[in-house]
């Protein structure tokens, strides 16, 4: 039994079918149509409604978003190679500055404080600041930083 046959025995069910398809799409039709046209006004104010909200959505979106960029910047630095320190003995004696105040001009540049430099010489804390008095005289300097600068710039300390 084949397609055409069935067809042709079911014919009447098959029309049937089809027109009560027809109908229910043509009251759908109907329907819609009837909603439209009762209900316009609120349709229309959806539709208003849905097109905001979706605006809204797409702002606070483009609002939102961090307008930081980050930037990185590669930049070559060139760093002296370190060279083996040589002491100045010529620079000392013009200087004359003796062993010891080396050795506090030394631990000055260390950013030791004063009582820390006598409990390491196991020195008073007066024989310290004398010490430090007479480097501040004999380099022509103010302050320790200075000191420190001036002693390494000449090649005294490290």
């Amino acid at each position: 039994m084949g397609f055409r046959s069935a067809f042709i025995k079911n014919k009447e069910v098959i029309l049937y079918g089809a027109c009560l398809a027809a109908l229910l799409l043509l009251l759908r039709v109907m329907e819609f149509r009837f909603l439209v046209l009762s209900h316009s006004m609120e349709v229309y104010i959806g539709l208003i409604a849905l097109l905001f909200m979706g605006l809204g959505i797409w702002l606070a979106l483009k609002l939102a978003k961090p307008k930081k960029e980050t930037i990185i910047v590669e930049k070559e630095i060139h760093i002296p190679t370190p060279t083996a320190f040589t002491f100045n003995e010529a620079e000392a004696e013009r200087l004359g500055l003796s062993k010891r105040e080396l050795e506090v001009l030394q631990l000055l540049s260390e950013g030791l404080s004063n009582a820390e430099i006598a409990e390491r010489l196991f020195v008073s804390l007066n024989t310290v600041k004398t010490h430090t008095s007479k480097i501040f005289e004999k380099l022509e300097v103010k302050r320790r930083t200075q000191a420190v600068e001036v002693g390494k710039r000449l090649g005294l300390i490290a």
